[in-house]
């Protein structure tokens, strides 16, 4: 009857302590993200009873869509993962809860992370993010093809650009560009109407927009160009000569058969077009590697971006972090579920599966081997993040932003306008919008 009535009262204790449990939301984006993320939730929950954590990915377009209908229906997740190019229009609107205070209070070691990486996340003395990780572009090859053209991995890894001949790079893409006669574009046979592989593919869903960042600003920097003195200047330099002659360089790679048009990249993206062997080589940033590791079924790999006029490679170095919802009622324990996503321990769990590079001071090298032990050398991103690298593009008005040089950028990509016009026009409206 003890033992009844022992068992009984575990059971109603059990229950009590359940219906008082806290329970926090947590969204990211990335599917490839999520185990890591998940393990990391369980093994907070069990230092931290009393809390549980609900892990959700959607893919990135639905993923803004339900945060932001969710910050006015009252829904939003407590914690979610944030974007340089998103959160400035969240803290304008008061959404993001300012974690300056709480770092204080907890004496959170902001050391620890990669340099630049907190600072990201901080305007006029306010914190509205805690680093997760980093991510830099590179180049993704298909080797069986680089092979066949006769294109060595040390003469990847050594390309050179500019936007009068295309340097050794365009050298590179016409050998790797073939038509339906196997004849590449270095041949005058080469019939750019009749293309089979396209040695170069660089669109995906759109022009890149503001940032550019896997389509088109790596040139256009390591060609000199700069999107503003410094973060939330509101002064942009889109006007710039160097970004022109850079958008009418790879606009004009279609009219030589060697990247599919625009409106056929938009469609089908690079990335598809790389898998389905129709692209020999796309741009791409780090947290690709395990997609192309798991799709594509053939040799590739990864080089470092092409070096530049100004005699450097350039690459945007973007970090996300984890911020919280100013609406959330649990807020306390969000910081609490924050200040563990941006600990050491989260993070070299997240290293432990080799999918990005955590923002914690060498865990990046820890992912590097656990990829390489999975076939995959991606020290390339590396030797990008130790290159000429800029950060994303921070302003007020980014969205509108984003869509005025989204209308720009595609004028001169479909061919009705060439970049010094559009861009003079862009640059004029987006200076406007920062400046409001």
């Amino acid at each position: 009857m003890n033992l009844k009535l022992s068992t009984l009262a575990a059971a109603l204790l059990a229950t009590v302590g359940s219906a008082h449990a806290v329970e926090v939301k947590y969204m990211l984006w990335d599917a490839n993200q999520l185990p890591a993320y998940k393990q990391c939730a369980a093994d907070f929950e069990k230092k931290n009873a009393g809390i549980t954590i609900k892990v959700t990915q959607s893919g990135w377009n639905d993923y803004w869509t339900t945060v932001s209908t969710g910050f006015v229906s009252g829904t939003a997740p407590d914690v979610f993962t944030d974007h340089l190019a998103k959160y400035p229009e969240f803290a304008k609107n008061a959404q993001l809860v300012d974690l300056a205070p709480l770092i204080q209070r907890d004496k959170v070691d902001i050391s620890a992370y990669t340099t630049g990486l907190y600072d990201n996340w901080s305007r006029d003395g306010k914190q509205y993010g805690l680093p997760k990780d980093w991510d830099t572009i590179g180049m993704v090859v298909n080797m069986e093809m680089a092979k066949k053209a006769g294109v060595s991995l040390a003469e990847l890894q050594a390309m050179t650009w500019n936007p009068k001949d295309g340097g050794s790079f365009e050298q590179i893409v016409r050998k790797l560009s073939l038509d339906g006669s196997g004849n590449n574009a270095t041949n005058a046979k080469f019939d750019k109407k009749k293309v089979s592989t396209y040695g170069y593919g660089f669109w995906n869903t759109g022009s890149g927009d503001m940032m550019g960042q896997t389509e088109w600003s790596h040139f256009a920097v390591s060609n000199g160009f700069k999107f503003q003195d410094k973060p939330w200047d509101p002064k942009f330099y889109y006007d710039d000569a160097k970004l022109a002659e850079t958008i009418d360089y790879l606009a004009g790679l279609p009219t030589k058969g060697m990247s599919a048009s625009f409106e056929n990249s938009k469609s089908l993206g690079a990335d598809a077009m790389f898998v389905a062997k129709k692209v020999a080589m796309v741009p791409q940033g780090s947290w690709m590697i395990t997609h192309f590791k798991t799709n594509a079924k053939f040799d590739h790999v990864w080089v470092p971006l092409p070096t530049g006029p100004t005699g450097t490679r350039a690459t945007m170095f973007n970090g996300l972090a984890d911020s919280i919802w100013a609406g959330s009622k649990v807020k306390e324990e969000s910081w609490k579920w924050v200040k563990y996503l941006g600990s050491a321990e989260c993070q070299s769990t997240v290293a432990s599966y080799g999918v990005v590079f955590p923002a914690v001071k060498g865990m990046a090298e820890k992912a590097i081997e656990v990829q390489k032990g999975k076939g995959v050398d991606s020290s390339a991103f590396l030797t990008m993040a130790k290159s000429k690298t800029y950060l994303p593009p921070i302003a007020d008005g980014g969205s509108e932003i984003s869509e005025v040089m989204k209308a720009a950028l595609e004028t001169v990509l479909m061919g009705r306008s060439d970049a010094t016009s559009a861009l003079k026009t862009a640059n004029t409206k987006v200076n406007q919008l920062a400046k409001k």
